[in-house]
């Protein structure tokens, strides 16, 4: 059974950013003290929510197709020397901005285009993401976080279904609307989650508790993203259809027209977001 929402589509649908200069990814080392972050992490609270049902379909990137969208200041993350970009889709519960429910803007669903990179900070590398395109279907959510943040954010109508799977286990999917024609991503799961492995792929993609966004002027926002670890089930039967290439750009089409390399569904949380603040480097 599918569930719609429904809005215009709208938002900033330009696909240059502004450049900036990234530097060879490591994998991730170091450990976090949580005193070190106090003063990052006790911003305080723009947003709290659920994030429930994640869809993350993975696919590898050459690193040069990201460089020109890298926040200044941060650069590129990897895993075992593969860069990702990901769709990721889940549905956004019981929304609060500074503690205030939005009538009618509580429950809906998000799809995003996403890349990973890391910053390091005075207590040890911060391994966050960049939204190259984040969907929702009301235009007041999408304004509020161009205005705020800058980030790409665009209303189309959207909608999700979970449905059982012939082959046993459950298949989730999520779709939005452009130009007349419905994208859709999602996959099939079953049996019980478990907490991914540490060092591995699951690890990689779903570990990431920063966002970084580029501004106008060219500098860098930081915010923080709170939430316990996800229980995730390996991905089968995976859907990935619609004119990618039209709604992303050209850039990104050669990685999105293949099958993804990885798919996985995340049982998700409550969430906090943390108010952003300019991005301060330390030597």
């Amino acid at each position: 059974m599918w569930r719609t929402s429904r809005s215009f589509c709208r938002g900033r649908l330009s696909w240059e950013d502004e450049p900036s200069k990234s530097s060879p990814s490591a994998p991730f080392s170091g450990v976090v003290e949580p005193s070190l972050l106090h003063e990052a992490i006790m911003k305080p609270t723009f947003l709290t929510a659920e994030w429930r049902d994640l869809v993350i379909l993975n696919y590898p990137v050459e690193p040069s197709i990201l460089a020109s969208h890298v926040p200044r200041g941060t650069e590129l993350d990897d895993w075992h020397g593969n860069t990702f970009i990901s769709l990721v889709a889940f549905s956004f519960l019981n929304t609060r901005v500074k503690g205030i429910p939005v009538p009618f803007h509580r429950h809906f669903e998000e799809i995003n285009l996403r890349f990973y990179v890391r910053f390091k900070g005075p207590e040890g590398w911060r391994r966050g993401v960049v939204f190259f395109r984040e969907v929702v279907p009301k235009r007041a959510i999408a304004s509020i976080a161009r205005w705020l943040y800058n980030e790409n954010y665009v209303a189309c109508p959207t909608r999700s279904s979970r449905q059982q799977a012939a082959t046993g286990g459950q298949t989730l999917e999520y779709g939005w609307l452009h130009k007349g024609e419905w994208l859709l991503i999602g996959c099939t799961h079953s049996g019980s989650p478990s907490l991914p492995k540490e060092g591995s792929e699951e690890e990689f993609i779903t570990e990431h508790y920063w966002g970084y966004t580029s501004q106008r002027d060219g500098s860098t926002v930081e915010y923080r993203v709170e939430h316990p670890q996800w229980n995730v089930w390996p991905g089968s039967d995976h859907v990935a259809s619609g004119d990618f290439a039209g709604f992303y750009g050209p850039e990104f089409a050669a990685a999105l027209a293949g099958p993804p390399t990885s798919a996985l569904v995340a049982d998700g949380s409550a969430v906090t977001v943390r108010a952003g603040a300019p991005l301060v480097q330390t030597v």
